[in-house]
Order: structure tokens, then C-alpha cells, then sequence
């Protein structure tokens, strides 16, 4: 698995582009289940679109999502330059910068949109963050993914307690720390909060953080331009309400502000995760 990731990481960009939109096409022609789920979850999270512009998604997704993987496997095997050269726009990186200089620390929070691995290459140019890192089972895959990762700055911390306080103690120094949200977490880190029209279980990790640190939060996303060839980051400062000491309301506030990062593109959201397998009063929708 190592070396067939290493081998298909020199291939051109765009060669990979294009064997992705065939896999998403022969995906999109059969009931597979990443076109099963993406469709369950577009019709949820975007109920007033007709049925053909909801199909026109689910096929925009799909292509999305098979380019986003074998892009990933492209910027893990070449150097942080390649990525950078990636990266034509930067909108608010000014945000950013000024979060930086107030010494506060910063969280920040990356949807699962666009390729967001991208942005390691990015923050590097600034920071070294300390990010929880949960090891694939895939061994090969595994040593491929934390080579790339170990080419940043980044300190690499597991996804437990121990993992928590070391992000905390980093907050608290003034440091930045990078964090998916958007994931579905256990019933012992999550309360329910609507996200798309749907009161899901959704994770507190970063509205404690930011309540007991009283840090910046940050929103990040890389998103794709329309050449392929190219992509643009998104930088922008979300609501002070995350911050606040209301569980409910920060949480509330975070998914709303998820939501709005991921409307400005949202073919390139990873819509074939269950995050809705743990809504309040239902059965799992993806067992009908």
C-alpha cells in the first residue's frame, strides 16, 4: 500500500482529476454506498432543492469527493511547496494574522470541505500546531499519512484525554490547535444540536475548549477552483457565542457557522459520512 501511494502521488494532478470523475461517474451509474449516502444527506440538508437539482448535487458531490481523496495522496507525497503553489487566493488571511498577534491562542476549525489537507502546508508558513492525530488501521497507509505530516511543524497528539490536555495547555500559551467538528462524536462528547435541519449529536470538544481558554476560533476551508488546477482559502472569524459558557448555545452557534462555510461550496462537502446517524428521537435514517 506504501509504495503504490508513493507511485501515485508522481502522477500529474489533473491525470488524477480525471480518473477520479470516471470512478465517480461508474459510482453515480450504481447503488454504491457512498451515492446512497451522499443522496440520504443532501435530501436532508437541502429539502427545497427539486428532485433534479438535488440529483445534480449528489453527482457534483460524488466527482467532489473522489478528486478530494486522490488529491489528498497527491499533497502527502510531494513537498509543502507543491501545496502552497496550489493555493492561488487567500481570502482573510488578515483574520488570521491578527489572531496570531494577540497571543491568545487559536482554534481552528476545518469542516470536512474542499482539501483541507491542504492546509497544513499553509499554517505551517506560520505556526506549529499541536493537532490529535488518530492512527489508520491500514499500516501502510498509516506510515504514508504521518510522513506527510511530520514534513510540518505540527506535534501530532492522540485523540483522547491525554491528547485534550495538551491542546488545552498549547491554547493556553498562546499556541493553535486544528479541529474537525463536523465529525459524529460518542454520547460522552456530544450534545444535540441542529445542523442542517437535523438535531444531531455534535461534538463539544471545541466550545469547551474555547469557553475555558477564551481563545480566537478561527474558520478554515480550501476550497477548489473551477480550473481544478487551483484552489482558494477561505479564512474567516466566527461568533463570539462559541466562546460562551452555554454548552448549548456555543455548540448551536458552531454548527451554524459550519453550515455557513460549507453553503459557499457545498458539492465539496464530504456528504458519504453518516453524520446524521444519531438524531434525537429517530432510528438511524441510513438503515431504511
Amino acid at each position: 500500500m506504501y509504495f503504490i501511494l508513493k507511485v501515485i502521488a508522481l502522477l500529474p494532478l489533473s491525470l488524477l482529476q480525471l480518473f477520479a470523475t470516471w470512478v465517480a461517474l461508474f459510482l453515480s451509474c450504481y447503488n454504491s454506498s457512498m451515492k446512497r449516502i451522499t443522496t440520504i444527506n443532501i435530501q436532508l440538508a437541502y429539502p427545497d432543492l427539486d428532485d433534479v437539482s438535488q440529483k445534480d448535487l449528489v453527482k457534483q458531490s460524488l466527482k467532489s469527493q473522489c478528486m478530494t481523496y486522490l488529491e489528498f495522496v497527491k499533497c502527502w507525497g510531494t513537498p509543502a511547496e507543491y501545496s502552497l503553489n496550489l493555493l492561488k487566493q487567500i481570502h482573510g488571511e488578515q483574520y488570521f494574522i491578527d489572531a496570531l498577534a494577540n497571543k491568545r491562542g487559536i482554534i481552528v476549525v476545518v469542516p470536512h470541505l474542499g482539501c483541507w489537507e491542504l492546509l497544513n502546508a499553509w499554517l505551517n508558513k506560520y505556526t506549529a500546531p499541536v493537532i490529535m492525530y488518530k492512527p489508520s488501521k491500514m499500516k501502510g497507509f498509516n506510515r504514508y499519512m504521518l510522513e506527510a505530516r511530520q514534513q510540518f511543524n505540527a506535534t501530532l497528539v492522540p485523540t483522547d484525554d491525554s491528547g485534550v490536555r495538551a491542546i488545552f495547555k498549547h491554547l493556553k500559551q498562546g499556541g493553535l490547535t486544528v479541529i474537525l467538528p463536523d465529525h459524529l462524536p460518542k454520547p460522552s462528547g456530544g450534545i444535540y444540536s441542529q445542523f442542517f435541519g437535523q438535531n444531531t449529536l455534535s461534538s463539544t470538544l471545541v466550545s469547551k475548549l474555547a469557553n475555558k481558554t477564551q481563545c480566537n476560533v478561527i474558520g478554515l476551508s480550501c476550497i477548489r477552483n473551477d480550473d481544478k488546477s487551483s484552489f482558494t482559502v477561505h479564512c474567516t472569524t466566527l461568533s463570539s457565542d462559541i466562546l460562551a459558557k452555554d454548552l448549548q448555545l456555543s455548540v448551536d452557534t458552531l454548527n451554524q457557522e459550519m453550515q455557513n462555510m460549507i453553503n459557499i461550496a457545498p458539492e465539496q462537502y464530504i456528504w458519504s459520512y453518516k453524520r446524521f446517524r444519531n438524531v434525537e428521537g429517530q432510528d438511524s435514517i441510513y438503515n431504511k
